[in-house]
Parts: C-alpha cells; structure tokens; sequence
C-alpha cells in the first residue's frame, strides 16, 4: 500500500496535465522470455506521446537491452515481472554513452515502481577464476612488503575479472523529479544505478543485490544531485553502497566545469551536490556502506540516521581528494560492522573515514568542514581515521556518543596495520605502512570527541596501539573517553598528542 501510495503521488503531477492512462507492454509485442526490447520502447514511446502515465511489466520476465524512458512516464513493474538484461552486448544502443537496462536524458517527471525485479545479468560478464588487479600503490611502502598481495594467489574476497559488460543499469541524467520505489535491482555488472545532475530525486523501498565479487557495482550513485531523499532501502553491492560525489561523466579532468549543464532543460543547475536524506537502510559493502566525494563539484548539507551498515569493507568514507570542499554533514543512530577484506578494494576496515588529499599531483585538495557523527556504535578491524594535510584541513569535525570495539579478523596479519588514502597522489601516499590507533586524527582545525568509548580485543598485535592519536590537530576537545590504548602494545598510551592544542 506504501508504495502505491508514492506511485500515485509521483503520478498526480501527469494526470493533471492531460489524459493520462496505462500502457501494457504486451499490447505492443512483449513475449515472456523473449528478447523484447523493441516492444517495450513502443509502448513507452507511445505513453510519453499521449502525454504520459504508466507502461505496465506484467508478471513474466522479459528480455531487454536499452530502453530509453522520457518525460512525464512511469514503469510499473508488477509483482513477479522481471526485465531480465540480454547478455548479448548488441542489444545494448551505446550511442556513446554506454548505457545498461534504463536510460534516462533532460527529462521530467519520471521514474520506475512496482514490485518487480530488473536482473541485469552482471555475473554473464565476468570471469570467475581470475582477479580484477590494478597497480595502484607500492608494495614496499605496506608494512608487508612483498607479502601484501602475494603474487600467484586468488583473492576470495574478489574482486573478479571483468571482460565486457554493458554500462550502469539505471541511469538518469539531466532529469528534474526522479522517482524509483518499490523494486528489486540485482546482479548488475557495474553501477546499479546513477543520477547524474538531477533535482528531485525519491528513492523509497528498493532493494539492491549484486554479487559481492563483481567490482565496481555501487548501489545507489548520485553526482552532481540536489534535493534527494532515500529512504527504507536494502542495499549490497559489491563496491559502495550510497554514494554522493561532485564529479561530471568526464571525472578525471580536475578544475570546475558547468559546461555540460547548461544545454539542458532539466535537472541540477547549480554546482553542488546537496541536500541529501538518508533513512531507515541496511547497507552492505565491498567498499563503504556511505560513499561521500570525491569530485570536482562542492558537496554539502546532508544527513544520514538510523542505518546499518554490515560486513563491509569500510563504513562511512569522505574524501575531498578534488579542490572542491566537503561540508555540512550529520550522521546519526548509525550501527556500522567492518572488516579487513583482501583483494584490490578500497578501504581497509575503517569503521569511519575522512581525508583530504588530492588525487591530482600537483594540486590542492579541498577541505571537509563541520561533520558530525552522533550515537554511532561500531565494531571494526581498524581504527577511525581522520588525515589531513597542512594546506588542506579538516574543520569543526565531532564525535558525540561513540562505542567502538576493535577486533582482530582473519586478515589483520596479512593486511593491516596500513593507511589506504587511494585515491591519491602521489602513488607513495595510496596505501602505506602505519601504526593504529583507535582513532587517529592529523592537521584538524576543531576537533570535538564526546562519550566516546573505546574497548580492544585480547588477540590484537602490537601494530595497534594508543586509544587517541592526535597530531597537528588545533582546538581538541576530549570530554568522557572511557578507554585505554592497546594492551598487547607496549608504550601504548590512552591519548597521544603531537603538536596538538587541547581547549577546555
């Protein structure tokens, strides 16, 4: 009934403009179980000419490669209907751009809902018996040297070969008023799902499995978007979970750049990705359940509450790793699991992540600025990290009301006691070698730590060390740590200070 609700709102807007009505993909040719591409697009052609309204998916699953959806339309899955990806790369139309299943352009009013799936048959493009490997960091910097990654072995953890693949699955770009409820999305080859400069987005109720092996196959990625809500939303993707980042279709070029938004009609016009909601999700990842930055567009005034986020390989990440700043962010009632995975993914364990560094050598990062996490409770295989440099900082950053437990897991021999900034240049700062504290924090301006309570477990090894670790940090503020540093560790102390000025 919920999701019927919001389908009913999401549509009132379209009803009103005009005669509106339901277009069933089986009057336009739709087989079950057969290659339907063709049909589908003409029932949605056919909608969006009439002005708008609902193109129905009964139950059955029906092949498809790209459909283009346009304005004022709504694809209703029923329950039981799958649109099920060809996993012939043919009937995919590129047109330059790559796209998977849905793609969406300088639209309005549009969204797909329902209770149906769309299986994107990610795993038909992969190769499960090798691994996807890049050279991104310097063995000898890690604290294993030569035994990090050891050549000649398989890492479990993935991720996996990739040999061809159709592009994101859903994708919106330029689209003003999005609405994706009620679905399941699963096994997609790489992006689930992305919305890219667009205003007003509702994500409610959906479900997200892709295969934990398969890299690259973030949930729910937003660039360049405002005005977004997310909310009651199951999610495993097999890199970060949900992302919102300030980076165009071209993010390997640094500098701001509006060009490409301006020839739209639609969709977000200002620089910034902002004003996002989180709610009520269950988050699992093979990166971080919460993604925030990088990107060369600012990103602010967003909040996250009441989630969880499980076996993943990172919980919270925010990385200013552009010259554009990160600011005004609230994370609240979060429960967040970590582990150290092994394999090329990014992230190392850390229940929370934040760092500025730029991934362009030769430029300034920007800087995370007023960034609190309220009532967090987090069991980890590493500390929480906050780094940053003398000419790019960190501001006004707070904890309120934190429990964490370290662990050891079943790679915290062969993987820890490392720092993973990728990505960032030079390649010497990727990952290297360092001691662990419980929480760790460098070059902050306004460090606030409140009720924080820190407890270790009995087989951790010596490169963990003191409970707080502060270094160039200005203005700390310590009220009620309960904890003590690492009992296997000798030297290790409660809090350790370097350079840093205390306020009362």
């Amino acid at each position: 009934m919920k999701h019927k609700t919001l389908l009913l709102i999401s549509l009132l807007f379209i009803f009103l403009q005009g005669n509106a009505a339901e277009f069933t993909i089986l009057n336009y040719g739709a087989e079950p179980g057969k290659l339907s591409t063709s049909a589908i697009q003409k029932a949605i052609d056919a909608c969006h000419a009439s002005g708008g309204g609902q193109v129905t998916v009964p139950a059955g699953t029906f092949i498809t490669g790209t459909l283009f959806l346009k304005s004022n339309v709504i694809l209703y899955l029923e329950n039981g209907a799958i649109l099920k990806g060809s996993t012939n790369l043919n009937d995919y139309s590129r047109q330059g751009r790559s796209p998977g299943i849905v793609y969406c352009e300088n639209a309005i009013n549009v969204g797909i809902a329902g209770k149906g799936t769309i299986d994107a048959s990610g795993d038909s493009f992969y190769d499960f018996s090798k691994n996807h490997i890049y050279d991104e960091f310097e063995k000898s910097r890690t604290r294993q040297k030569e035994n990090y990654m050891p050549e000649g072995t398989f890492f479990t953890d993935g991720p996996v070969k990739r040999t061809r693949a159709p592009g994101m699955t859903l994708v919106f770009f330029h689209c003003t008023n999005v609405s994706i409820t009620g679905i399941t999305i699963k096994d997609t080859p790489i992006w689930a799902t992305r919305f890219g400069f667009c205003d007003g987005l509702l994500i409610d109720g959906i479900t997200i499995t892709n295969n934990p092996l398969v890299p690259n196959s973030d949930g729910i990625h937003c660039t360049i978007s405002r005005n977004i809500r997310i909310a009651n939303c199951n999610i495993s993707a097999g890199d970060d979970a949900i992302v919102l980042t300030g980076f165009p279709k071209d993010e390997e070029t640094p500098g701001l750049n509006t060009t490409e938004q301006k020839p739209h009609q639609y969709g977000n016009k200002t620089i910034y990705s902002e004003n996002m909601t989180v709610t009520n999700c269950v988050l699992k990842s093979s990166s971080a359940g919460i993604r925030i930055g990088y990107g060369q567009h600012p990103v602010r005034r967003c909040t996250f509450s009441n989630i969880v986020i499980h076996d993943s390989n990172r919980g919270i990440g925010i990385f200013a790793h552009d010259a554009s700043n990160i600011e005004d962010l609230i994370f609240s009632n979060i429960f967040i699991e970590t582990r150290l995975y092994n394999g090329i993914w990014w992230g190392h364990g850390e229940p929370i992540h934040l760092s500025c560094i730029s991934r362009f050598e030769g430029l300034k990062a920007g800087q995370i600025k007023n960034v609190q996490f309220n009532n967090i409770n987090a069991i980890a295989e590493q500390g929480i990290m906050i780094y940053g440099l003398e000419e790019s900082n960190l501001e006004n950053i707070r904890f309120n009301n934190v429990q964490l437990r370290m662990r050891k897991g079943r790679e915290t021999m062969n993987y820890g006691g490392n720092i993973d900034l990728r990505p960032a240049s030079p390649k010497s700062m990727q990952l290297f070698e360092q001691d662990i504290p419980g929480l760790y924090a460098q070059n902050v301006n306004g460090l606030t730590v409140r009720d924080f309570q820190l407890t270790w477990g009995d087989d951790l090894p010596a490169f963990f060390t003191h409970g707080l670790e502060c270094r160039n940090v200005k203005d700390l503020f310590i009220e009620n740590f309960v904890g003590a540093g690492n009992p296997n560790s000798p030297g290790s102390k409660k809090v350790s200070l370097k350079n840093t000025t205390v306020s009362e």
